[in-house]
Formats: C-alpha cells, structure tokens, sequence
C-alpha cells in the first residue's frame, strides 16, 4: 500500500494505491483537519490514512473501497472504526 498527500488544506488530500499481487485499486481520500487530531494517536496524517485502510482491508476487498471518500465516512459503514483505529497503527 502506499499513501501520498497531494494537497495540504483543509481537508488534507491523499491518494493511496493498494496492491495484492497484479492488481491494484486507486482511491482519492480527504482528512478534515478537526478529525485528524481527534483520530491520529500521535500519528501522521499518512499513518492514519494507512491505519484506515488496513481497517477497512480488515472487513472488505480492496475493490469494494469507495474510490473517493472523506475518512469521516468510515464510521458510517462500521460503527465501530474509531473505537478500533488505534489498533491498526503500527
């Protein structure tokens, strides 16, 4: 998986690849600046995002990944994502 931030505002814009074998999946993904500090641990924005996205690998295929999302739709689909979240920094 690799995780890039491509713009610096408000929200904090990233695009992430993730890769299983040949393939791979594209997505573009936003972090409010108000949710990265509740949420980072003391983590990057780019750890978060990666922590993110093993939580969701956790729970679905990488092609079910919505391919633009804000990291404050997670908890949407599993309720219990920012409960988990600091289990999946490294």
């Amino acid at each position: 998986m690799s995780v890039t931030r491509i713009g610096d505002g408000d929200p904090i814009v990233f695009d992430a690849c993730v890769r299983e074998g040949k393939s791979e999946t594209r997505h573009r993904v936003t972090l409010a600046r108000a949710d990265f500090v509740r949420l980072n641990g003391g983590a990057t924005a780019e750890a978060l995002i990666e922590s993110a996205f093993r939580f969701l690998l956790d729970r679905e295929p990488k092609e079910s990944i919505l391919a633009h999302f804000d990291v404050s739709v997670i908890g949407r689909y599993f309720p219990e994502f920012e409960e988990k979240l600091p289990d999946y920094f490294r």
